[in-house]
């Protein structure tokens, strides 16, 4: 009688044992599996919503049409069909991409009571912005590239800037960015998420995510450094390799004209490289543990939406060549003749 009490009870603390077991693993998978975060926005301050919306909704208009008439505009004119323009024109689709990954969806929180996104489009969108966000910083550096052998090797411009070329130097462009996103976000998915999930951001961003889950983010955080030191430095040592062959090439021209043009066609891609590099290596070129989330909110801003909507005027507003083909297209270049 005695062994048999013994053996219900030894069976009784078995049920609740693994009735406790069973519920810590559902607990644990509960946890693991957040299906939603809260993106924190822009700003806490109710009375600053609507001013904000509507001034990012301006931007992101003039963002639009800025770049989609950069793009039809070297489209339609011949005289345009040319590397440079070839490589602007790509420029122009990367900033409108990436601006829409991020704007409408910001706009659509500035007026709605919770900002809440799903796991699932919380990570498409940071694998987008992560892409055209790689792929602009590569493709200011093959830019700058293409105006180095324009200046410095004018004669083989041509020849070494050949149609193919260019083009896989763009395709070079995207695969990079499609790498770095992949490598991010795929590890980005192999944490795990716990009860909080305010995101400090208005966008999914690096960051910001990886403040909240329970798992370790060591691995993570040192591939945001390794790769951001890529995607950063190495287009900007670049950048810088090429701007000194081509002053010290310009400095060699013997006309005063020849001079002028030839640092008014560069100084429109150095404003466009210190404002984006600028920026992005704030954010990303430091440990999130020493990073300001705040302070990180105003440099996105930039390369997030003013940098994609500068850009079109960066490029148009001093280059003599886009003037006369958009008068052109508007049949008007015989008044300015």
């Amino acid at each position: 009688m005695q062994t048999h009490t013994q053996t219900h009870t030894h069976a009784l603390i078995f049920s609740f044992l693994t009735l406790e077991a069973a519920k810590r693993i559902r607990d644990t998978g509960n946890h693991s599996m957040v299906t939603e975060f809260i993106l924190a926005g822009l700003t806490q301050y109710p009375e600053l919503q609507l001013p904000l919306f509507l001034l990012f909704l301006g931007i992101y208009v003039v963002t639009v049409v800025g770049n989609l008439g950069m793009i039809t505009l070297i489209g339609l004119s011949s005289s345009l069909h040319t590397p440079m323009y070839y490589f602007l024109s790509s420029l122009s689709f990367i900033d409108l991409c990436y601006s829409t990954v991020i704007n409408p969806q910001m706009l659509v929180h500035f007026v709605s009571e919770r900002n809440i996104i799903s796991y699932a489009a919380c990570m498409t969108q940071l694998y987008f912005f992560m892409l055209f966000i790689i792929a602009e910083c590569h493709m200011l550096a093959v830019m700058a590239y293409d105006r180095y052998v324009a200046i410095c090797n004018p004669l083989l411009y041509n020849v070494i800037m050949s149609y193919h070329f260019c083009f896989w130097l763009t395709m070079g462009v995207y695969v990079l960015g499609v790498i770095g996103s992949t490598i991010h976000t795929g590890f980005m998915l192999r944490l795990s998420f716990c009860k909080n999930n305010v995101v400090n951001h208005y966008v999914c961003d690096l960051f910001p995510l990886l403040e909240l889950p329970c798992s370790s983010t060591y691995i993570n955080e040192l591939l945001v450094l390794c790769l951001s030191s890529f995607n950063i430095l190495m287009p900007t040592l670049t950048i810088l390799a090429s701007y000194i062959f081509i002053i010290a090439s310009i400095l060699r021209i013997s006309s005063i004209e020849g001079r002028s043009k030839a640092f008014s066609i560069c100084s429109s891609h150095i404003s466009a490289v210190a404002l984006f590099f600028g920026s992005t290596a704030f954010m990303y070129m430091q440990p999130s543990s020493v990073s300001s989330m705040d302070q990180g909110k105003v440099s996105s801003v930039f390369y997030t939406t003013v940098i994609p909507m500068l850009n079109p005027f960066i490029y148009s507003l001093r280059n003599k060549d886009v003037k006369y083909a958009l008068r052109k297209i508007l049949g008007i270049e015989q008044v300015h003749g």
